[in-house]
């Protein structure tokens, strides 16, 4: 009446002639329940690893982040492609009213500035611009696109940044 699918499975596995039901034998139910115990350690600790953020990328106290009553939060990208200017590419000399957050998604970005030494971050890698400083972008590799992604709350009149000529 039984006849065995698979000889791997010799001792856990039977189907009825017809093919149309498996039925399991005791030690098989057992191993499959402890198995399927093991793993709920396991799938809690996903579930609630997907629930947390990963640690801070950036974390700097600031005193300088705007008061209005009514602010505005904006998100840029921006792509620093090398060979479009040489020698790699800058945005224009600039300062902002209110603190930049830049994220660097890909390639090498730097921070110059006109009175003191770059800040220079890697993919993964944040800063947060000073206020009021000149200061300008900039992707110095030859060969290696960047891309960052920017953040700015500000007053919805104030623009992004102020040329410096």
């Amino acid at each position: 009446m039984f006849r065995i699918v698979d000889a791997a499975f010799i001792p856990a596995m039977v189907v009825i002639s017809n093919g149309a039901a498996l039925r399991w034998i005791p030690i098989m139910k057992s191993f499959a329940c402890v198995f399927a115990l093991s793993l709920l350690p396991g799938l809690a600790c996903a579930q609630e690893g997907e629930a947390r953020p990963n640690p801070p990328v950036l974390k700097e106290l600031s005193t300088e982040f705007p008061k209005d009553a009514q602010l505005e939060a904006r998100v840029l990208t921006a792509t620093l492609v090398p060979g479009t200017l040489v020698p790699g590419m800058t945005s224009p000399w600039h300062t902002h009213a209110t603190p930049v957050v830049v994220y660097v998604v890909e390639g090498t970005f730097t921070l110059e500035f006109k009175d003191r030494e770059p800040v220079v971050r890697k993919a993964g890698e944040a800063l947060l611009e000073p206020i009021n400083v000149v200061l300008r972008a900039a992707n110095n590799s030859q060969t290696e696109t960047t891309k960052v992604v920017i953040f700015q709350v500000s007053s919805s009149n104030d623009p992004f940044m102020h040329p410096v000529h």
